[in-house]
């Protein structure tokens, strides 16, 4: 089980038993806390093991919509959070070479694991002025764009590309549809296939439609625990 999940700060709705164990682990701790030499050690073990037996319980059982509510959860990983972790030596590249630069997916040259690489992400963002900056996630044409020009730079090359899927779905606002979003999904998923290099893709969170599948269309397609990959928009 991850670790973000054991202690989350924000609680989705079918975790409200488990905010409450939380809660009065707190409580009780802030009770020692002003009262030195009162222990609830004790109890504070037993409620622990309490929550971690109820939060296996939960996640053991979750619905489909459930399952979409954590693959949302608002502390999940993001693409800029694995990027930080697992590449070194990043470069970041950035525009279409046609129109501009879309932040909604990332992309650029890296070292994986001491090996040169190439990698693309979608990223949400976290905060009000991130998601904003990051379009929610949701890729504008120039991003795919951006994408299929970094694939075709890995195949130049001979490196190899991994990819990181975390979107609801591509922009389908009428700015996006006139600067030919469907063409630009449909290049970008055939770059995929067509590439000589490897290509990995993970999908991290969410992955919705062809908004995900133009990068998810490698040779490995690998998927994080509690992540969702539907044809379409859960809604």
């Amino acid at each position: 089980m991850n670790a973000a999940l054991a202690k989350p700060a924000h609680y989705l709705t079918f975790e409200k038993p488990l905010a409450e164990i939380e809660s009065r682990i707190a409580e009780l701790q802030a009770t020692a806390s002003a009262a030195p030499g009162l222990s609830v050690d004790e109890e504070v073990h037993s409620l622990r093991e309490k929550a971690h037996g109820l939060l296996v319980d939960l996640y053991a059982k979750l619905d489909p919509w459930q399952k979409t509510l954590v693959a949302r959860h608002p502390e999940r990983p993001h693409f800029k959070d694995y990027l930080g972790l697992l590449f070194t030596d990043i470069v970041e590249l950035s525009g279409d070479r046609q129109f501009g630069d879309d932040n909604a997916i990332l992309g650029g040259t890296a070292r994986f694991r001491g090996a040169p690489c190439v990698f693309l992400g979608q990223e949400k963002g976290r905060t009000t002025e991130e998601r904003l900056k990051h379009n929610f996630g949701m890729p504008m044409p120039e991003g795919y764009r951006k994408a299929v020009r970094l694939m075709d730079l890995a195949e130049q090359f001979g490196l190899p590309v991994i990819a990181f899927v975390d979107t609801a779905g591509a922009y389908p606002g009428i700015e996006a549809e006139e600067r030919g979003q469907a063409e630009a999904i449909a290049r970008s998923t055939e770059r995929c296939l067509t590439l000589k290099t490897p290509m990995v893709s993970v999908i991290i969170g969410e992955g919705g439609s062809g908004g995900a599948v133009a990068l998810a269309a490698g040779n490995k397609v690998l998927m994080m625990e509690h992540s969702i990959y539907s044809v379409i928009s859960p809604e």
